[in-house]
């Protein structure tokens, strides 16, 4: 998804119809009456070969108070403020209002990105009011009909332009991962600069405390805090200098739904954590003290582990916690047994609140990024494998021992190792845990992912792919030669 589309329009000029339109599917409740959407909705639209998260929002009234319209206008407002793009939408039959221009004014202030529909468009009747909009000074209207799907090519061609644009952005914000190396060099991370800060993402459950922690790292409340109603928003970041190191921090931080809808909760935080993972070379995991490790929590921690990301876990709220040593042993070894996968990540205990805590996790976080990007040579690799087949020699499948003959690092971060060996696809999981575990211990790469792959030699047989009658032919061939 290459950018975000917020929905945006006075009650019932049909904004969920065109939603419903965009996502291909009646994800949104639709009714002449209006006021029918009150919550956020979001979905993956498709238009063209155009693929984005659009946003259905609750319609903007002219209420500014804590009654619901002005509750649902705030949470509008929201969206508009973390889209990218916002698609204002009008009633060509009706023409266009005195609460369309007040908020015509209040997006000209609020978003970069406005892009004018006039919906309900078919027929002669809606022709004056398409004229009319012209009048909001947002440029030329989109003839639209949601309903019936007019106008969608002209949609389109408005989106190009600023997919292309946002789709530049994305590449320049996104890590460098997978990087090859050469048989012999020697290399450690690389240079962190302004120009080319280390990206963080925090990411975990909602309400975890993420945005408060970014805060307190920033010196300042940049990121909204606190349990508002709504749904969990696209990744975020932001730049700053954090104790002499120049770091871009993408924040997970969302609108908070209601915590009845406890599976919804789930999946958008998954779904946003991997938006965030996307962006960055190392992830801070934030738990919250009173209750770790969850099943949102381990799904992302594996999905960082997967991604082939830097891993550490901070527990949040360490100020509120009484028994402090016996709830530190209790979270090791939860962690070592529910994610073994990243065996020695560093696990931290911060409080956003006051701050303590922080400066053990931005050495933990540049620590993590150091064994990321680690790099051994391939004259230790062998010697250390030598070593290794020395101590538990690989098994032997029906009599024949696999042999290992070669070692070498093809890439970093996250560091890749490739094994030439006989058959490779005999090798069992539990031999690839010694060698991956053993190159975690005897390189100092805790808690790194490590990819480690296993090729063959080659093989002979000149029967190897063919078919059974394949084979026959040619042994019979073969076997007329000799005669």
């Amino acid at each position: 998804m290459s950018f975000t589309l917020a929905i945006v329009g006075r009650p019932n000029v049909g904004k969920s119809t065109l939603f419903n339109r965009l996502v291909g599917k009646r994800l949104a409740l639709v009714d002449d009456q209006p006021g029918v959407t009150r919550d956020l909705r979001e979905g993956a639209a498709r238009l063209g070969d155009l693929r984005f998260t659009v946003i259905d929002t609750a319609g903007l009234e002219d209420a500014t108070d804590e009654s619901l319209p002005g509750r649902m206008r705030k949470m509008t407002e929201r969206a508009v403020d973390m889209a990218d793009v916002c698609l204002f939408v009008i009633d060509a039959r009706t023409g266009v209002t005195p609460t369309d221009e007040m908020f015509a004014e209040i997006l000209r202030k609020r978003s970069d990105h406005i892009i004018l529909a006039a919906n309900k468009a078919e027929g002669q009747a809606a022709d004056a009011g398409v004229l009319e909009a012209y009048a909001l000074g947002l440029g030329e209207p989109i003839r639209l009909s949601a309903e019936h799907g007019e106008g969608m090519p002209e949609l389109y061609s408005a989106l190009q332009p600023l997919a292309d644009e946002y789709d530049k952005r994305a590449e320049a914000a996104a890590p460098e991962i997978e990087v090859d190396v050469g048989d012999e060099e020697e290399g450690g991370a690389r240079a962190i600069t302004a120009a080319k800060p280390l990206q963080i993402a925090v990411v975990g459950r909602p309400n975890a405390g993420k945005s408060t922690l970014i805060n307190r790292i920033l010196g300042e409340d940049r990121l909204l805090t606190g349990p508002e109603a709504g749904i969990t928003r696209d990744a975020i970041s932001v730049q700053t200098d954090w104790d002499g190191t120049p770091m871009r921090i993408f924040d997970t931080a969302g609108m908070r739904k209601k915590a009845k809808v406890q599976e919804k909760l789930e999946k958008l935080s998954v779904s946003d954590g991997l938006r965030a993972v996307k962006f960055a070379e190392v992830v801070v995991v934030l738990l919250d003290a009173a209750i770790p490790f969850e099943s949102q929590d381990l799904r992302i921690a594996d999905l960082a582990e997967r991604e082939g990301r830097a891993v550490v876990i901070a527990v949040n709220k360490w100020d509120a916690e009484e028994h402090r040593q016996e709830k530190l042993r209790e979270l090791k070894e939860a962690f070592e047994r529910l994610l073994p996968q990243l065996r020695g990540a560093p696990l931290v205990t911060v409080s956003a609140r006051t701050g303590r805590g922080l400066d053990r996790l931005h050495a933990a976080i540049l620590k993590a990024h150091d064994v990321w990007n680690r790099r051994v040579t391939t004259a230790q690799l062998n010697r250390w494998l030598a070593g290794m087949i020395e101590q538990h020699p690989p098994p032997a499948p029906q009599g024949r021992r696999i042999k290992l003959r070669y070692m070498t690092q093809a890439k970093t971060r996250p560091p890749g190792f490739v094994v030439m060996c006989s058959h490779p696809d005999k090798m069992p999981d539990s031999y690839r845990r010694y060698l991956v575990n053993g190159l975690r211990e005897d390189f100092d790469m805790p808690g790194t992912p490590i990819r480690l792959t296993l090729r063959g030699q080659g093989d002979r047989n000149p029967y190897k792919g063919r078919t059974e009658k394949n084979a026959g032919a040619l042994r019979k061939h073969l076997g007329k030669g000799r005669r």
